[in-house]
């Protein structure tokens, strides 16, 4: 079901751009969040259906937004995808292990990246996909 409200937290202005055009053509709502204590406050306010998160954020790094999440009782059941450059590869155990429910190398696939969205947003709250 599209319509659902996504979070995008990324600081690129491009990959941004490219994210949340990408899931407005496939009908979601998306708001946007350029480093990850705006993210993390956005995801309070908003408590979106998916959160997709890069992991190098000014102010707060992605694990460390990712951490706020899931501490506080409103947001901790929303998924979150770590939204990564491929050259980050080596960081995916730190990344897993993390918490995150998903993950997703930059730049994106599209189809593959259209079908995780699918994916996580249709398994509803995280643990579920």
């Amino acid at each position: 079901m599209a319509g659902e409200l996504i979070l995008v937290v990324e600081d690129d202005g491009k990959s941004r751009r490219l994210v949340h055009d990408v899931l407005e053509y496939e009908g979601y709502r998306v708001a946007e969040a350029t480093a990850g204590d705006e993210g993390v406050r956005l995801a309070k306010e908003l408590v979106p259906a998916l959160i997709l998160m890069d992991i190098q954020l000014p102010v707060l790094d992605g694990i460390a937004a990712l951490a706020l999440i899931r501490e506080d009782p409103a947001t901790r059941t929303i998924p979150v995808v770590a939204v990564t450059a491929s050259a980050m590869e080596h960081d995916r155990p730190k990344i897993r292990a993390a918490g995150f429910d998903g993950h997703q190398h930059k730049p994106i696939n599209v189809r593959e990246f259209v079908a995780l969205v699918r994916r996580m947003v249709d398994s509803g709250a995280r643990g579920e996909a």
